[in-house]
């Protein structure tokens, strides 16, 4: 079997601010060529597992995550998922079985098999992945909305499938962690963080482990520019306004530095940039390169 040609893979987990929707108009900015990808914020893989690269380097600090995805890499298709419908039995989990959530969570925050997390993502409220400053899962149940479904179930099988024909690894680094000295100039990094300015459950970066804050912020910023220095692209996914906030460390960076800013659309209407610009309470998406696209994308400077 293989995963399905000339479609973007959707990831299996159901990542609210995944960067599925937004694929076919950020992956067309990335270099042509790329030896080493780097997802530095990878989440629910949505963009590394869509890129073509010699390898592709899978990093977060949501270690749970992580190994629940190298899971998917090292057992079969068939095992895989013939072991989350026999949890959904030995469990009764359904969309109204609140108890048999409760209690394979319980069973899950005891035994943490690497697997299991799935199982339990898919009946959680809203398909959010949270846990306690004591690693605990607390994700409350997600009655009449959340489940194993069909096409859950399809998401997950050719993902599966996608993943085994990369050359690919998962890291576990916090971002400022990471060994950024193993990459040359033919590598590529892209860094999809949690947004300053935004507000929700899966944009704050923490999930019981470390936050993010202005202190995060102005430390990848740094990043990126020594990563520039080093003649190393990168692309960075982030929102400049957002409902009346702006996100002044940003435009303050872009201010003093010759970066490319790519204005995307959510909506993928024609919109103009420039009222969106002038409207406050307008969110304004970009995708800030430290080179120029190969295409004729968008392409605006902001500051």
């Amino acid at each position: 079997m293989t995963a399905i040609k000339n479609k973007n893979i959707k990831s299996p987990l159901n990542y609210i601010g995944g960067k599925h929707k937004l694929l076919n108009q950020i992956t067309p900015l990335f270099p042509i060529k790329i030896n080493t990808f780097v997802d530095l914020f990878a989440g629910g893989c949505n963009v590394g597992i869509n890129i073509e690269a010699n390898r592709i380097i899978f990093n977060d600090n949501l270690i749970y995550l992580i190994e629940m995805f190298q899971i998917f890499q090292s057992n079969s298709v068939k095992n895989t998922v013939n072991h989350i419908e026999n949890r959904i039995k030995e469990f009764e989990l359904s969309k109204t079985n609140e108890q048999g959530y409760k209690k394979f969570r319980d069973f899950y925050n005891q035994t943490k098999i690497k697997l299991d997390l799935f199982v339990l993502i898919a009946y959680s409220f809203n398909y959010q992945i949270r846990f306690n400053n004591s690693h605990k899962f607390n994700t409350p149940f997600g009655r009449n909305r959340s489940s194993f479904n069909d096409t859950m179930k399809h998401n997950l099988i050719n993902f599966i499938m996608k993943l085994k024909e990369k050359e690919s690894e998962f890291l576990t680094f916090s971002f400022e962690n990471f060994d950024f000295s193993i990459l040359s100039k033919d590598d590529f990094v892209y860094c999809d963080p949690p947004y300053l300015i935004t507000t929700g459950s899966y944009n704050d970066g923490k999930r019981g482990f470390k936050g993010w804050s202005e202190n995060e912020e102005f430390k990848l910023l740094d990043i990126l520019d020594n990563l520039d220095n080093k003649n190393i692209k990168f692309a960075l996914s982030n929102v400049i306004q957002h409902k009346g906030k702006e996100n002044l460390i940003l435009k303050n960076w872009l201010k003093k530095q010759n970066y490319k800013i790519n204005f995307l659309d959510k909506n993928y209407s024609n919109s103009n940039y420039q009222t969106k610009i002038r409207d406050k309470n307008a969110s304004i998406e970009v995708l800030i390169t430290n080179y120029t696209p190969n295409t004729k994308k968008r392409e605006k400077h902001y500051v």
